[in-house]
C-alpha cells in the first residue's frame, strides 16, 4: 500500500524509555492504557500508516473512536489456538504473565471479542505465513472502497 508500518507498543516504548511490561510492573495497567491512548492518537494525526496496535487498545472507548474517525480498522480474527502458539514464551505479553495463558486468553477472548466486531474489517487469521495474511487484509480494504 505504500505506507509506513509502525507499531504501537514500540512507540510506546521509545516514549516511555522502557519496556512495556516494565510500564505495567511499574505503573500499572491503567497508567500503560493512558500513555498508550496519547501515543494512539499521536500517530493518527502524523498521517496515513499502517499501524499496529496491541489488544487491549482497541477496548478503549477513546482510542476506537479516534481509529474510526482517522482510519479504517482491521481485526484479525485469530481462534483460541493460534493465539496460543504465537503468544507462547513470549515475555512482552503482560497480561500473559500470572496464570494459566490458556485461560488468561480465552477471558481476553470472551471479553473483548464483541468490541473487536465493531471493527471496520475482520479477517480471519489463519496458520498462514504473514504475506498471505497481509494480502488477505489487503483484499479486504480494498473491497470496502468498492462496496461504498
Amino acid at each position: 500500500m505504500g505506507l509506513q508500518f509502525v507499531d504501537a507498543d514500540h512507540e510506546i516504548e521509545a516514549a516511555a524509555g522502557c519496556t512495556v511490561s516494565d510500564i505495567f510492573k511499574l505503573y500499572g495497567e491503567k497508567a500503560f492504557r493512558d500513555g498508550e491512548r496519547k501515543v494512539i492518537k499521536r500517530l493518527l494525526e502524523d498521517g496515513p500508516v499502517i499501524l499496529a496496535t496491541g489488544g487491549g487498545a482497541f477496548m478503549d472507548d477513546e482510542t476506537r473512536q479516534a481509529i474510526k474517525e482517522k482510519g479504517i480498522s482491521v481485526w484479525l480474527k485469530a481462534d483460541l489456538e493460534i493465539l496460543i502458539s504465537r503468544t507462547e514464551g513470549r515475555p512482552h505479553r503482560p497480561l500473559l504473565q500470572q496464570g494459566n495463558p490458556r485461560d488468561t486468553l480465552k477471558r481476553l477472548m470472551d471479553e473483548r471479542y464483541p468490541v473487536y466486531g465493531q471493527a471496520d474489517i475482520a479477517v480471519d487469521a489463519k496458520n498462514e505465513n504473514p504475506e498471505n495474511t497481509a494480502q488477505r487484509v489487503y483484499d479486504s480494504i480494498m473491497e470496502s472502497f468498492t462496496d461504498d
